[in-house]
């Protein structure tokens, strides 16, 4: 005797949908300290898979070949942080008299005013230059402040080291836990789709990776051109932030906009900068970022751009670097499964008229 099916009116249907999001919204914002260094690891420990799998191959056991991996991680994070330690230390020992020519140039900006259009602004009183100084100081390690912001405190970076190393050790058990997941599927095409799924993981990671690098080094070469001191902490700086889609580059632009403003004699170097750092954008959005990480995201701008504005509001900084990277997961996953197959519709992007007309015109 077959069971009766219980049909859901629509509106039910909906109220269901809704209140699954308030709750997993509700679940993000209470675990938050928990699930960022679980997220984070989950990435990082994706893209050292490769390193543990060729140790293995040397017939280490997985248990060292797992914590060698971890190391070598751990050292790379390391070298990053005392870079950014000693740019800083250096570059907070130059913030000595850009007050004063900040003042300068307010007073002239006020003259111009008065003189040519009859306004009184009152800019030309200047500004506290200890208080300049002391912002400046801050946002320059706002470097420091973004990749320590991501985990939130020391607790979280030990929890962040443990996650990573128990995804390595139990990477192969997590793959038969997913197997077992989509058992109504062929096992084989489930194992596929999640040894894909891993590799989009690392292309992404790794692509992101190596734009950055290129971007810091062409960032520090045309501030080296320019005659900008600390142009190697500037560089790497906008190439860090580029991370972060849309509001990285500017925010990477604006340190040394302002710093060249103030030091030099001339605006003209103020200016090259930002024309500078606008052509690099250019070069990475139109060549770089589509040549090297390609569509591994796949992910449509409207998606991206409403998961970014979330991933800020729930978990800041940390959720604007792991909202992208989660929704291309996820959309993998959908993949898998015809009754989710319309969500990974939704997230990637629309096929292109020519293709589909294309494929058509093929057959």
């Amino acid at each position: 005797m077959e069971k009766p099916t219980v049909i859901l009116p629509a509106y039910l249907k909906a109220l269901s949908v809704l209140l699954l999001i308030i709750v997993i919204i509700f679940i993000l914002i209470l675990g938050k300290s928990l699930l960022i260094p679980l997220f984070l690891a989950g990435f990082i420990s994706a893209l050292l898979v490769p390193m543990g799998n060729w140790l293995e191959s040397k017939k280490l056991s997985r248990i060292s070949s797992s914590l060698l991996a971890l190391l070598s991680g751990l050292l790379g994070i390391l070298a990053l942080l005392t870079f950014i330690a000693f740019q800083v230390a250096s570059f907070s020992k130059d913030l000595g008299n850009v007050g004063e020519k900040l003042n300068k140039y307010l007073q002239d900006a006020e003259q111009f005013f008065s003189e040519k259009l009859f306004i009184e602004t009152g800019i030309g009183k200047g500004i506290d230059q200890d208080y300049l100084i002391n912002l400046l100081q801050d946002n320059s390690k706002s470097v420091a402040d973004f990749i320590f912001g991501t985990l939130g405190s020391l607790t979280s970076f030990v929890l962040l080291i443990v996650f990573i190393f128990f995804f390595l050790l139990y990477r192969d058990h997590l793959t038969l836990f997913i197997s077992q997941v989509f058992k109504n599927q062929d096992p084989e095409h489930v194992s596929r789709e999640i040894k894909n799924l891993r590799k989009v993981i690392q292309k992404y990671i790794i692509g992101v990776l190596k734009v950055m690098a290129i971007l810091a080094v062409m960032n520090t070469a045309v501030l080296f051109g320019l005659g900008i001191k600390h142009a190697v902490f500037f560089g790497v700086f906008a190439g860090i932030l580029n991370i972060i889609p849309f509001l990285g580059p500017f925010l990477g632009a604006i340190l040394p906009t302002i710093f060249a403003f103030l030091t030099k004699d001339s605006l003209w170097y103020p200016l090259g900068v930002v024309i500078a750092f606008q052509v690099i954008q250019l070069i990475e959005s139109n060549f770089l970022t589509p040549k090297i990480v390609g569509s591994n995201v796949n992910l449509n701008a409207f998606v991206t751009f409403v998961g970014l504005m979330i991933g800020t509001a729930i978990w800041g900084i940390a959720g604007m670097i792991i909202i992208i990277p989660t929704l291309a997961v996820l959309r993998q996953i959908f993949e898998l499964s015809d009754a989710t197959k319309p969500y990974a519709l939704l997230l990637g992007e629309e096929e292109p008229k020519g293709d589909k007309t294309g494929k058509t015109d093929e057959t």
